[in-house]
């Protein structure tokens, strides 16, 4: 069994979750896929910021899982799910943490979106 580093947030390598504020909503052409007042804001170091949104606001039924993981030392090991439709874009389109690190515990039940397969509209109050 191989082992996966684990690594702590830090100076180095700050990560910081915040609520986002206002109203989030994710479209996948007209679709609706999320539609939210609870979307947090995932800063990592010096990545563009992501929103992680509750999967309760989710439209889950129009989402399928997929075999796909992926591991982040600082997050833990990421699931997938795909988009309707079985277009490139598509598939993959989504992560989640099910069981994220301790520093990104608030992440945990919500889903975050790669930004150029989706519309995602955020509206501050």
């Amino acid at each position: 069994m191989s082992s996966r580093p684990v690594r702590i947030p830090g100076p180095d390598h700050p990560i910081t979750v915040t609520p986002a504020g206002g109203r989030v909503v994710v479209r996948d052409g007209d679709r609706v896929i999320v539609d939210t007042r609870d979307a947090l804001i995932l800063q990592e170091a010096s990545y563009a910021p992501v929103f992680y949104l509750p999967r309760k606001d989710a439209d889950m039924q129009a989402l399928s899982r997929t075999a796909h993981h992926s591991w982040c030392p600082y997050k833990g090991e990421a699931s997938y799910y795909s988009l309707p439709g079985d277009s490139e874009r598509a598939v993959n389109a989504i992560w989640t943490y099910e069981q994220p690190h301790d520093a990104v515990a608030s992440i945990d039940g919500h889903l975050a979106f790669y930004a150029d397969r989706v519309t995602i509209e955020h509206t501050p109050d």
